[in-house]
């Protein structure tokens, strides 16, 4: 059996401190741990799950310039 796998790379930097609404990326947008609060925006979260959402961001945009051929 073979098996094809396409590996999209991911940069993580700064995904902590960008915003998943506007894409403002400052350190002031997380002040602690727990909260994301956008500086430009005024976008709140739980700091994890926005910088979650930035990174699957990232990956659709990463994944939508790439040829996926699926061979059966």
């Amino acid at each position: 059996m073979e098996t094809k796998t396409n590996v999209i790379r991911i940069n993580p930097a700064y995904s902590s401190q960008e915003c998943s609404n506007c894409g403002h990326t400052a350190k002031e947008n997380r002040l602690t741990q727990s909260l994301f609060e956008c500086v430009s925006c005024g976008h709140t979260a739980n700091a994890d799950l926005d910088a979650c959402a930035v990174l699957m961001k990232r990956y659709l945009e990463g994944a939508s310039s790439i040829d996926v051929n699926i061979a059966c």
